[in-house]
């Protein structure tokens, strides 16, 4: 009776002892730590820090050491740090310029945390702290300047914004990479004001560009006419040069053909007959023409009376008339 009694026991004790082993080394398996790249793991030991863990495989030693839970950037509670850049955007903050106008202005700053142990143990909320010394910081600047300062320095605001920020946050392990003005929103009758400012700067310019066009094309015009006057120029000149040396063609044509009258007259022995008879056919076309007075040579003007006296003996003799 005993003896099945102690082999039941026997039984569950292995079972125990099983289940027991099973869940040790369950636990002892989720001491083992696989740490991703980019993050990093602050480790406690005896609630003191003991290490910081980066990328790979770490064992936990049980019950001793414990991974260290904080704020993250963004102000979540977590056990991982995220060395990547990180970006925090900050609602609109209201600022006063140094000539009394209140305005809104939002931020966006980019950080990276650099040293893990730092971060953890030097601020409470890194990312809150962050957030209210970025609204500090940005209302000292803007009330040292004026409304049009503070609307066209931006790169002026953003850096000195980055220098403090990174100054103030370097005990907390946190590096400032940037800080960017995102938006200044004046006040409603300011962005009239600037509104109308632009519109007139709009139409100052579209004016000018129209002006512009029309005095380009003013001269496009002008130098259109000049050229084509130059043409018209070259064509009239080109025209009379070629006439010229028409005329100049023709009358050289003309001399050259007398010139060969005169020589082929002398080469066939013309005798004064022939020579007086030419002149007389060449008065006789100069008689035909348009002059008054006709120029003879003495040469001729036998010639001519003898051809006069002819005429007249050709005529018929008239009657005298009876006496009563």
């Amino acid at each position: 009776m005993f003896v099945p009694m102690f082999l039941e026991i026997s039984t569950l004790a292995i079972i125990l002892l099983v289940a027991l082993a099973i869940i040790i080394l369950v636990y002892l398996g989720s001491r083992f730590k696989i740490v991703p790249q980019a993050t990093e793991y602050v480790i406690e030991r005896w609630g003191n820090y003991y290490t910081t863990w980066t990328a790979g495989l770490h064992f936990m030693v049980p019950f001793i050491d414990r991974v260290r839970r904080t704020y993250n950037a963004r102000g979540m509670v977590s056990d991982v740090i995220n060395l990547k850049e990180q970006v925090l955007d900050f609602p609109p903050q209201a600022v006063i310029t140094k000539d009394n106008v209140t305005m809104q202005i939002d931020t966006v700053v980019f950080l990276q945390i650099t040293d893990s142990k730092q971060f953890v143990y030097g601020a409470e909320n890194p990312g809150q702290l962050i957030e209210q010394l970025t609204a500090t910081t940005l209302r000292n600047i803007i009330g040292e300047l004026e409304l049009d300062q503070t609307l066209t320095s931006r790169d002026l605001i953003n850096e000195r914004m980055r220098i403090i920020l990174d100054d103030a946050t370097d005990p907390w392990g946190i590096k400032i990479n940037r800080v960017e003005v995102k938006n200044i929103i004046p006040p409603k009758e300011i962005r009239e004001a600037m509104e109308k400012q632009m519109r007139a700067e709009r139409e100052r310019r579209e004016s000018i560009l129209i002006a512009e066009g029309k005095k380009q094309a003013a001269i496009l015009t002008a130098e259109g006419e000049k050229a084509k006057n130059i043409l018209e120029a070259e064509g009239e000149k080109e025209a009379a040069i070629r006439a010229a040396e028409g005329r100049a063609e023709a009358i050289l044509k003309v001399q050259t053909a007398t010139a060969e009258g005169i020589r082929l007259i002398k080469e066939a022995g013309a005798d004064q007959a022939f020579l007086t008879l030419e002149a007389y056919k060449a008065m006789e076309k100069i008689a035909q023409g348009q002059a008054t007075k006709i120029i003879i040579p003495s040469d001729m003007q036998g010639i001519v009376g003898m051809a006069s006296g002819l005429v007249e003996s050709l005529k018929e003799p008239q009657k005298e008339p009876k006496l009563k």
